[in-house]
């Protein structure tokens, strides 16, 4: 494999340490609070140990309440506030998010306990590897292009099966545009999941992923896991940070047809999960115009959406958790 095909199978984010706030920038908690939540988050990636022991006896829908209630409660034992905007489909759907720090993980879990799409080396982290290959995570070996449409294939069988994927599409982490000024909102949606939605009919939600310090009202990216960041200095920010609070927001389903273009597909996802707006020129729109989610006339013939103008079931719908 060239170097070129192996830069384009493994994408690059541009964000790196100059995304990050200033040691100032994020009100912080004591020191006691700080351990005290390092040790509640430990305690609970404990408890997931004995959850990879049940969740294979488990009906589906006791399964899914489990992991549910155990991803909520280990995003509050980090200090972390979840609020969700919207409501998902009751039925299989495979589910987009923009990518901005291993917290992403948790927060989608406690929305929808869903099978997950997520790198190999997940698989060797301490209990959440465990939890992944328990809860039937779809492992992706990003060193290996032509395992690709084997993985697409699996991610296709889940979907068939009544399941519902989870998959951040981004390939990478970025800042979401809230760290320096020339970022972009966030990378490019890679179309190859695409493809098993359209192969079984499933409709295809855009969930977008924002973290704020409440304390200052402002987006922050305290949360972030970017560039040559560890994991570690990572999860310290976060336990630091006062009044962190990560939104996940439900959008509108897009439904594709049997013969959508899974290109186009993945770039209405992207405009939904990044706010695209109207007047912007992306670098899609030589191809066809691409919605922006607010009324089915703009969504592109390729990908029928007759519940996109006004999803009923989730608008003005918030859950907030507190910490």
């Amino acid at each position: 494999m060239t170097a070129l095909a192996h830069d384009l199978w493994r994408p690059e984010s541009g964000c790196g340490d100059e995304c990050l706030p200033a040691a100032d920038e994020v009100p912080t908690v004591p020191v006691a609070r700080r351990v005290l939540r390092l040790v509640a988050a430990t305690g609970m990636l404990l408890a997931g140990v004995g959850l990879v022991l049940l969740l294979p006896v488990l009906p589906g829908p006791e399964r899914r309440a489990a992991t549910r209630a155990w991803a909520r409660a280990t995003v509050r034992a980090f200090g972390v506030r979840l609020v969700i905007r919207g409501r998902l489909p009751r039925r299989r759907a495979l589910l987009v998010a923009n990518h901005v720090s291993w917290l992403d993980i948790l927060a989608v879990l406690a929305v929808a306990p869903t099978r997950m799409v997520a790198k190999r080396e997940v698989r060797s982290w301490p209990v959440v590897g465990l939890l992944a290959v328990a809860a039937g995570t779809v492992f992706v070996d990003r060193s290996r292009p032509r395992a690709l449409p084997a993985t697409v294939g699996r991610v296709a069988d889940a979907l068939r099966a009544g399941r519902s994927v989870a998959v951040f599409p981004e390939g990478t982490t970025w800042c979401a545009g809230e760290g320096a000024a020339d970022c972009r909102p966030g990378g490019g949606f890679r179309p190859a999941t695409f493809q098993a939605a359209i192969d079984t009919g499933s409709p295809v939600v855009p969930l977008r992923l924002r973290y704020r310090c409440e304390a200052t009202g402002a987006a922050t990216t305290a949360a972030a896991f970017l560039g040559a960041d560890t994991l570690l200095r990572s999860v310290a920010r976060v336990v630091s940070a006062r009044e962190l609070v990560v939104t996940v927001t439900v959008t509108a389903a897009l439904h594709p047809a049997r013969d959508a273009d899974r290109r186009l597909l993945a770039r209405a996802a992207e405009s939904a999960v990044h706010l695209v707006p109207r007047t912007a020129a992306p670098a899609w729109a030589g191809l066809r115009p691409v919605p922006t989610l607010t009324s089915a006339a703009t969504v592109p013939t390729s990908v029928a959406a007759p519940a996109v103008a006004a999803p009923t079931s989730g608008a003005g719908r918030e859950l907030d958790l507190a910490a």
